[in-house]
This record gives C-alpha cells, sequence and structure tokens, in this order.
C-alpha cells in the first residue's frame, strides 16, 4: 500500500478548534496544497494511479502517552484526503474507505503516515512523500 508522510495538521483543523474562519481557511488550503504535493509523488510513480475509490488507513506517530480523539484526528485530515484528489492518487474523495486510525508513540517528532490503496490489505512497497516535519501538540 503506498505510503504518504505529513506532518500534523494545523490545530485549526480540529473540529474542537474555535478559530476564525479566515484563518481556518488558510490553515486549510496550505495543508491541502501540502498532501498534495505529496500525492503526486506517489501518482507518479504508479501506473494503476488514479485509483476509482481506495481504503485509507490513517496511523498518527506522536511523541506521548497523551490519549486522543481518533473521531477528531480523522477528521482533521479532510483538507489532506481532499489534496489525495487534487494530487491524482484517487478520481474522488468521496469513495474513500476509512479504515480505523491507529495512534503510536514513537518518542521524537510527530506526524502522520496515509496509507493509501485498492480493496482492504492490498498492495505493498511503501512511498513516501514528505519527510516528518514537527509541530504543536494535538
Amino acid at each position: 500500500m503506498p505510503t504518504i508522510d505529513l506532518p500534523l495538521p494545523d490545530r485549526r483543523l480540529s473540529p474542537n478548534a474555535r478559530a476564525h474562519w479566515r484563518s481556518k481557511a488558510a490553515a486549510t488550503k496550505a495543508y491541502r496544497a501540502l498532501a498534495a504535493e505529496a500525492a503526486r509523488r506517489v501518482a507518479g510513480d504508479d501506473d494503476a494511479m488514479p485509483y476509482d475509490s481506495a481504503t485509507v488507513e490513517v496511523t498518527y506517530r506522536v511523541a506521548d502517552r497523551r490519549r486522543r480523539d481518533r473521531d477528531n484526528l480523522l477528521a482533521m485530515l479532510k483538507s489532506a484526503f481532499d489534496g489525495l484528489a487534487d494530487g491524482g492518487v484517487v478520481e474522488d474523495d468521496a469513495d474513500f474507505i476509512y479504515l480505523p486510525v491507529k495512534v503510536e508513540v514513537v518518542g521524537v517528532g510527530i506526524w502522520i503516515v496515509i496509507g493509501v490503496g485498492v480493496g482492504l490489505g492490498l498492495g505493498s512497497g511503501s512511498i513516501s512523500g514528505l519527510g516528518s516535519g514537527s509541530q504543536s501538540d494535538i
């Protein structure tokens, strides 16, 4: 399953954030563009893309053991999923099948890994989009 590495989304993309609409729109646009850039790198290496539909597996790699609401973690990535469509990984992100979000404590750095493939657990290989980046804690 090809993978895309992204830094954590901005706090303003959380469903619980109370950010001004203009500030949130800027964060959404920036994160969508970042995901699209990473998706283009992955899509360029795979002749099967764009997929008609795909299974998405999200893994948050975090530095501490704080509890996190997995529904909110997935919701924070809506602009990233739009970016996957913009970058040519899928035709339309409306047909994604979302697997449960995983959270891994890695001790250093904070980033997410998005795996995209056809069917459940199909495919092998690993293609990195962007390197890990650190950002504010969730």
